[in-house]
C-alpha cells in the first residue's frame, strides 16, 4: 500500500506570530493541514487566510487549557474549564465548534485537541461524539490514519532538543512512517511574545518544513502529501482499486 502524509500545525490562531509561520510552511513548505485555537488573539487571521486559501484544510483545535512543567510537576498555566466537569466540557466544546463555524462558515476537517486533552475521559467521548456527528477525523480515534508526534523539540520536562527538528531528524522520521495515512503532528510559529514555554523551538520547525531536502526525501521514499480534505477522495479510490484487483484476479 502507499504512503500518504498529512502534515498538520497545531496552534492555529495562537497569535500573529505563529499565524506568519504556519502559513510560510503551507506556501512555502510541507504542510498541508493546521488546527485553529478559537479563542486565541490570532483566531480572525488565521480565519481569514483559510478562507481565501481553502487547499489548506483547516481543523478544530479544542482549547481547555495548558499546563507547563515547573518544579518536578505539571502546572497550569490557564485553564479554560475543569477537564473533570462533563457539563463544563461538552458545553465548551460545542461553543469553539459553534465559533470556528462562524469564523470559516463551514465546519472542520478534523477535530484535535490542545496538549492532547482529548485522549482522556471526560474530553474523548465528548470530542468523539462531536467528530462522528460532523463525519470528521478525530486525532488517534480515527481508523485509518496514525498519528506521529515526533517531530517534537522538547524532551518530558520542557528541556529544548534543538536536534530534534533538524532536517536529518525529520528525514529519519519520514523514512520510518507505516504504509497508508499518517498524520505528522508539528507546531511552526514566531514567537512574538509567547506565553507558552514552547517558543523558540516553532520558528526551527518553520526551517525544516521549509527545506528543499525534506520535498526531496518525501519523493525519495515515495510518500505522497495529501490533507484532510483529500483524506476520504484519496482513501475511497484506494479501496475501490484493491477491490477492482481482487475481483479482476
Amino acid at each position: 500500500m502507499a504512503r500518504y502524509l498529512i502534515v498538520n500545525a497545531d496552534d492555529f490562531g495562537l497569535s500573529l506570530g505563529v499565524n506568519r509561520g504556519i502559513i510560510e510552511a503551507a506556501d512555502q513548505g510541507i504542510l498541508t493541514s493546521a488546527s485553529l485555537m478559537v479563542r486565541q488573539t490570532g483566531a480572525k487571521e488565521a480565519a481569514s487566510y483559510a478562507r481565501k486559501n481553502p487547499k489548506l484544510s483547516v481543523g478544530l483545535h479544542l482549547d481547555l487549557g495548558e499546563w507547563v512543567y515547573k518544579h518536578g510537576e505539571w502546572v497550569p498555566l490557564y485553564s479554560v474549564v475543569s477537564t473533570s466537569d462533563v457539563a463544563a466540557v461538552a458545553a465548551e466544546v460545542w461553543r469553539q465548534f459553534t465559533h470556528f463555524q462562524e469564523l470559516l462558515d463551514r465546519p472542520p476537517t478534523h477535530i484535535d485537541s490542545h496538549q492532547h486533552v482529548h485522549r482522556d475521559d471526560p474530553a474523548r467521548s465528548i470530542a468523539q461524539s462531536l467528530a462522528h456527528r460532523i463525519g470528521v477525523p478525530l486525532r488517534e480515534q480515527t481508523r485509518g490514519i496514525s498519528y506521529c508526534g515526533d517531530f517534537y523539540g522538547q524532551d518530558a520536562e520542557s528541556q529544548t532538543m534543538p536536534d530534534a527538528l533538524s532536517v536529518a531528524r525529520l528525514k529519519s522520521i519520514l523514512a520510518s512512517l507505516p504504509d497508508g495515512f499518517t498524520e505528522l503532528g508539528c507546531h511552526p510559529g514566531y514567537d512574538d511574545g509567547l506565553a507558552t514555554a514552547y517558543r523558540t523551538e516553532r520558528a526551527l520547525e518553520v526551517e525544516t518544513l521549509c527545506s528543499p531536502e525534506i520535498r526531496q526525501a518525501l519523493a525519495e521514499l515515495r510518500i505522497e502529501l495529501c490533507s484532510f480534505n483529500s483524506f476520504e477522495r484519496i482513501r475511497t479510490a484506494a479501496l475501490n482499486s484493491c477491490t477492482f484487483e481482487n475481483a479482476a484476479s
